[in-house]
């Protein structure tokens, strides 16, 4: 049995993109137990984040993608906690534009496996919202990490640079909507929801989107 539990936390700053700037809350989520943790993103407030680790050691600060308000805060919670910062290379383009300076310490590739607390999160590649979106799967816990890949409700917004919508209703068909029906899909922003909730309406945004 995993010790591992699932911790919620929301931050709150400015999304900013193609010229435009957007007020939003965040979601930050930490997996693991009283000695190590994992942390879902990095946006807006390290000190935030780095007070509700406590403690613990972090495994690793794990990027869901890389716009600004998933990662700005991410190297500097890297060097609070002394954790490696993870994005999957194709946000690279993105991430440059937050941090030029720094690199990200390590690479997500789909089907790695990433241990905290005797529980396994597992990276889905589900490209749409950005190039190198990804989903954190963990099916000990029976919740996946979506980002901003899947909503309640809906797919990620695809209407700005590097996003495509027909590409993240391909993710979401092949890569989570197969996922047991009863998977909490815990998001980059707002509510929770379930796959079996969302996936009925997978075909009605294909057809939304011609």
């Amino acid at each position: 049995m995993s010790g591992a539990r699932v911790e919620h936390l929301v931050t709150s700053g400015v999304f900013a993109l193609d010229g435009g700037e957007w007020e939003v809350d965040n979601n930050v989520w930490l997996v693991g137990d009283d000695a190590e943790v994992l942390v879902v993103d990095a946006p807006h407030d390290a000190d935030a984040i780095a007070k509700a680790v406590g403690g613990r050691r972090v495994v690793a600060i794990v990027c869901t993608h890389a716009h600004n308000d998933h990662v700005d805060a991410a190297p500097a919670l890297a060097d609070a906690v002394g954790a490696p910062v993870l994005l999957h290379p194709d946000d690279r383009v993105l991430w440059d534009m937050v941090h030029p300076g720094r690199a990200p310490d390590g690479a997500l590739a789909d089907g790695r496996e990433i241990a905290v607390a005797g529980t396994v999160l597992r990276v889905l590649h589900t490209p749409g919202h950005t190039p190198g979106a990804v989903c954190l799967y963990a099916p000990g816990l029976g919740t996946v990490f979506s980002g901003d890949t899947l909503f309640r409700g809906g797919p990620g917004a695809t209407g700005r640079s590097f996003s495509d919508f027909s590409t993240i209703i391909g993710s979401i068909r092949d890569r989570l909507s197969g996922l047991p029906p009863e998977t909490v899909v815990r998001t980059g922003h707002g509510d929770s929801t379930t796959i079996g909730e969302e996936a009925p309406h997978l075909q009605e945004w294909i057809d939304r989107g011609h």
